[in-house]
């Protein structure tokens, strides 16, 4: 196959991923019970990452025990946590603006970690990213509370971490390896701080069950593990574009749902942010390697 065709199919592949979390906040809120957002998650990453223990069968070693923890926290543990803090405090538009900031983040964090060069061509497409996901959910009324701006900026930079370490500490095993021990020790790692801060889920009803179910089979299991998959193969200055693509698809089922006409300023940041991600990918794209002149 040709490494061109190869490389476009990985992009599809790992798109899967982001577009599935565009329906998190469509389950959370419509089938799961509120008020529960630490339980929710922890109940999302670790039965999930227990499950594919068993399917694996392959613990971490050595220096993969600690490292799979940190990127458990990263990923999931700090990420989600902050998020369900910024989702709680700031209207949806403004948290997702926030959170729109990830790839930018990742652009810099992979210059000091892994020493990417900075393209100023991938800065511009982050940047016009933000901006489309600004037009196409923000409101002129929505209100700016520090906690929830802090919260978001920190969610972001987390999962910006957790991007660029997983790739930077990428283990000789599976991306389904990888994603059993990173759900697992993001599970373990919210299983406390859910008991302490939250009070007992109600008897789950059969709604609650099928939320559950895909959270943690879609929106956790294969979503991530087709993301760490990316990963491996792409990079993350590839990679990390393609989570914008998660509120475009919560805007799209939002409005397909509510019967609702997409405005023409939604249809314009739609647009912008699919030009971002695809100007990223352009951007991060392998140059071939011209050979030497033949002297003599």
């Amino acid at each position: 196959m040709h490494p061109e065709t190869s490389r476009n199919g990985d992009v599809l592949l790992t798109a899967i991923a982001p577009a599935i979390w565009g329906s998190t906040y469509l389950v959370t809120t419509g089938l799961l019970p509120q008020g529960y957002p630490l339980t929710v998650a922890m109940l999302r990453a670790l039965p999930a990452g227990l499950i594919l223990l068993l399917l694996v069968r392959r613990l971490p070693t050595g220096g993969w025990w600690w490292r799979s923890f940190v990127l458990g926290a990263l990923n999931f543990s700090i990420f989600w946590a902050l998020l369900f803090v910024s989702a709680y405090r700031l209207p949806g538009g403004v948290a997702a603006t926030v959170g729109a900031i990830q790839p930018l983040i990742v652009l810099l964090l992979a210059r000091l970690v892994i020493g990417t060069p900075v393209k100023a061509a991938a800065v511009a497409a982050a940047l016009a990213g933000i901006l489309g996901v600004a037009l196409m959910v923000l409101s002129p009324d929505a209100a700016l509370d520090p906690i929830g701006i802090a919260a978001g900026l920190g969610g972001a930079a987390a999962m910006a971490a957790g991007t660029v370490f997983s790739r930077h500490w990428q283990p000789p095993v599976s991306a389904l390896t990888v994603t059993a021990w990173q759900l697992t020790a993001g599970g373990l790692l919210l299983l406390p701080v859910a008991l302490i801060f939250e009070p007992a889920l109600p008897v789950p009803t059969l709604h609650h069950l099928i939320g559950f179910v895909h959270l943690g089979v879609f929106g956790a299991a294969v979503s991530y593990m087709l993301w760490f998959r990316g990963l491996g193969r792409l990079g993350p200055g590839s990679v990390a574009p393609l989570a914008l693509l998660s509120p475009v698809t919560a805007v799209i089922l939002g409005l397909s749902i509510a019967g609702e006409h997409l405005s023409m300023v939604q249809a314009l940041g739609i647009a912008l942010v699919l030009g971002s991600v695809l100007a990223a990918q352009w951007v991060q794209r392998p140059r071939p390697v011209k050979a030497p002149l033949a002297t003599g």
